[in-house]
């Protein structure tokens, strides 16, 4: 049997690592975390995640992994998108949702991309995962973000009603990681 693959994943978000650690280590993934304060630059969220990754691997002079998850309004043309984290720190789950109070299209798009780089010097490869939904007032636990006000489009609940078991399976988060797993086992057996 092949060795743990180690990850160091790059972030300050408790939630974001449990999640990462819930996903990629019954895969045979060792997730290490490392909290660097990395300037997000602005653009799209794939200049973003690469930026951040290329930063990331310098810092930590070897393999990373950085995160950037994005919530994207049909009614707002894709915005806030990359920049949902300043809105959500100046509304709040309870009031996210009244962004779109003056809008009858609640449709929205939960993305995440992935940015994994070998470390220095190595252009980064992004995974992404993405899922339907709307925006709806907060439902659930308010433990994470605009969890709460993400209705997913199946099942009519929002991820924070979700047991995490159900929500990594069909999660944006759950898609990119799967995607970087199968990449880095691929990887592996070359």
């Amino acid at each position: 049997m092949a060795a743990p693959r180690q990850i160091s994943l790059i972030t300050g978000n408790a939630n974001k690592l449990a999640d990462v650690k819930e996903i990629l280590e019954p895969r045979g993934f060792v997730v290490r975390n490392q909290s660097l304060d990395i300037p997000e630059l602005q653009g799209t969220i794939e200049e973003i995640t690469i930026a951040k990754c290329r930063r990331a691997a310098e810092l930590v002079g070897g393999p990373v992994l950085v995160d950037d998850t994005a919530l994207c309004f049909e009614a707002m043309n894709g915005m806030p998108g990359p920049y949902i984290k300043y809105f959500l720190e100046a509304l709040g789950p309870e009031k996210l949702h009244l962004m779109l109070a003056g809008f009858e299209d609640k449709r929205a798009q939960a993305v995440a991309t992935l940015g994994y780089s070998q470390g220095p010097g190595h252009e980064p490869v992004l995974f992404q995962g993405r899922v339907d939904g709307r925006i709806v007032a907060a439902r659930g636990t308010l433990r994470y973000g605009w969890h709460a006000c993400f209705e997913f489009e199946k099942t009519g609940q929002t991820f924070a009603e979700m047991e995490d078991a159900e929500k990594h399976k069909i999660s944006h988060l759950g898609k990119a990681l799967d995607k970087l797993a199968q990449y880095l086992e691929q990887g592996a057996q070359s």
